[in-house]
């Protein structure tokens, strides 16, 4: 037994060290550069402690030689030819090798690999290339007398293609053996697919240990504007691509990117496959080590690109690049300065309600009116603060004067508001960017949002609410809760624009129109998830909600209504669960979560299984 416990530790001891190598060592000293000491040390400290963990996880999960067997003999009603399309130029004989193996150890067979070599002058490149050609009919390549580029290489290759499907490859990547099949499954059970995308994972050239898991949304528009979260694996309809004049070259270094904003103009019929199925391999010329600058040059390029793309969908907007590697900001144009009504129930509390408007008269925005609606209230001291509030021509101070359910009382004061665009904002919250209205009003005007969403702390500066993942907790939970305020979050997901399947109604701007359209809040929610039906009920008509990470505020959490620990309240939570669960049960998969993520915690952790 001590023998065996020796070994084991000897084993962990191996594999930590063998993460340290000069790559990492430069990894982090871009990490220190980027993000500073501590959040460096934080970020470096919990990759070291999962990488290990998720190198097991995904042994236990990737298919069995029996199920990889299974596959081989499984006959498909539609065996689509899948195009596998790999540019090359001086690609290191492991790379290239072990490239082509795992395109040749795919459990689907109906494929064909298309390579275009850009005049590489590496001889045992060319020396195996043509082995392959010659010795697997499957396998295409042309010799291009110079190089084109990425994306010139790219076209060359989609010029031999032949397959209805394409798979972009690159040349020093992995698919895993069951990538193909998975995809042609998905394109049974979805005929009329263009666009199918995968999630990924990192493996290291020296260790072959597997790392970084990226366990994807299914498709959110605003986010891939906003940073390419899909990247790899990515199948086309070979047509689709034809369509659409192929690769750019004007966008080399964010080609992919530019691609994929121009394929979603053109189709919605875009299918995500919640497994790892691509393994991008990480070295020192790979932007998958995530060292800063050594892709610099894309930066322009990706503004470029989505620039582009704001054009040709009739938005405008200015692109700039965010805080983090790879993630954009966009300021939309605003069409018109619109009143927006800012709807605030309160009883008592005149400290909080207070410091909230406080922070309301710090806005840029110059037309909004506030309404308080005022819910039975015991103090003198809350009344004398509403003569003097009111004494503004924009503040208004209505009388709810049944008991409290916050989806009434909203409701009230939606009845009352004059403005096209209404902000639900509790008493507790202290907004903190002063463009605030702004910055939900330029997302919240476009004609496919109905909601925006804000990013809010608790007083100790962690996370409080960052959007809402629907099945956590088995009803709803807040996406990285109680993670610190400067904390990037699961992939840049705290600190990047994105859509969400529901956000609080602690700061939500909504419009008018959409409001009415479901018809308010349903006051059978009096205070758990009526926020969180409030914005299935508005996907359900068709409509985005959008998290902007830009519009921040503290938020005094429930100050106002206590903790929910009387016999009364724990009953009334449990009915409102009840509620939700009858009208939401169907709705256990998150679009914009993932399948392989925990519904246990808020943290975007794996599930254990």
């Amino acid at each position: 037994m001590k023998a065996w416990i020796s070994r084991e530790k000897r084993g962990k001891k191996n594999k930590l060290f063998s993460i340290i190598n000069k790559d990492t060592i430069i990894k982090t000293l871009s990490y220190i550069n980027e993000y500073g000491i501590e959040q460096a040390y934080h970020k470096i400290r919990n990759k070291v402690i999962t990488i290990s963990v998720y190198d097991e996880w995904l042994k236990k999960h990737l298919p069995s030689k029996t199920e990889l067997n299974v596959q081989r003999a499984t006959i498909q009603p539609y065996q689509p030819l899948i195009s596998i399309i790999v540019p090359t130029f001086n690609t290191p004989k492991q790379f290239l090798v072990e490239m082509v193996e795992s395109v040749r150890n795919q459990t689907y067979s109906n494929w064909e690999l298309c390579i275009a070599d850009g005049a590489s002058v590496n001889e045992e490149t060319l020396s195996i290339l043509k082995k392959y050609a010659d010795n697997e009919p499957r396998i295409k390549v042309q010799f291009l007398e110079e190089n084109y580029g990425i994306s010139g290489n790219t076209n060359k290759c989609l010029e031999m293609a032949r397959g209805e499907f394409v798979g972009i490859f690159d040349h020093d990547d992995l698919l895993t053996a069951n990538a193909l099949f998975e995809v042609v499954e998905t394109i049974n059970n979805n005929p009329n697919v263009d666009f199918i995308y995968t999630d990924e994972d990192k493996v290291d050239e020296k260790t072959k240990i597997f790392s970084d898991p990226h366990f994807k949304p299914d498709f959110s528009p605003d986010l891939i504007r906003h940073q390419n979260y899909i990247c790899h694996f990515c199948v086309y309809r070979r047509q689709l691509i034809e369509d659409i004049g192929m690769f750019n070259s004007e966008f080399d270094g964010s080609q992919d990117h530019d691609l994929i904003l121009r394929v979603i103009e053109q189709t919605e019929n875009i299918v995500h496959i919640p497994k790892i199925l691509y393994h991008w391999r990480i070295h020192s010329a790979s932007t998958a080590g995530g060292i800063t600058g050594v892709k610099d040059y894309a930066v322009a390029s990706s503004i470029k690109a989505i620039e582009n793309h704001l054009e040709r969908i009739g938005l405008q907007g200015t692109v700039s690049q965010g805080k983090h590697s790879g993630v954009y900001c966009i300021d939309y144009k605003l069409e018109h300065i619109p009143k927006v009504s800012i709807i605030i129930p309160n009883k008592d509390h005149k400290e909080d309600l207070e410091k909230c408007l406080e922070s309301i008269k710090k806005s840029t925005y110059p037309n909004y009116e506030i309404l308080i609606i005022e819910n039975n209230s015991q103090t003198t001291e809350i009344r004398e603060y509403y003569k003097e509030v009111t004494q503004a021509d924009n503040v208004k101070l209505l009388e709810w004067k049944k008991g409290f359910n916050y989806s009434a009382i909203n409701n009230f004061g939606a009845e009352h508001a004059e403005g096209d665009y209404f902000i639900l904002l509790n008493n507790d919250i202290e907004i903190i960017t002063p463009d605030w209205i702004e910055q939900m009003l330029m997302y919240c005007q476009r004609e496919d949002v109905g909601i925006v969403g804000a990013k809010l702390y608790y007083p100790d500066d962690t996370i409080q609410h960052a959007g809402v993942i629907v099945g956590i907790g088995q009803v709803a939970g807040h996406s990285h809760k109680h993670f610190a305020k400067e904390d990037m979050g699961y992939f840049v997901r705290l600190n990047v624009v994105q859509n969400l399947s529901a956000v609080t109604a602690a700061c939500l701007m909504v419009k008018k129109d959409v409001f009415w359209a479901v018809g308010g809040l349903d006051d059978g929610y009096a205070v758990a998830f009526n926020d969180v039906d409030f914005c299935l009920q508005v996907r359900e008509i068709g409509k985005l909600v959008v998290f902007n990470p830009q519009v921040e505020a503290y938020h005094y959490e429930s100050k106002s209504r206590g903790h929910e620990d009387s016999p009364e309240k724990i009953a009334r939570f449990k009915s409102e669960i009840e509620r939700f669960e009858n009208k939401w049960g169907l709705y256990r998969r998150d679009p914009y979560y993932n399948d392989n993520l925990t519904l246990e915690k808020e943290d975007f952790t794996r599930k254990i299984n």
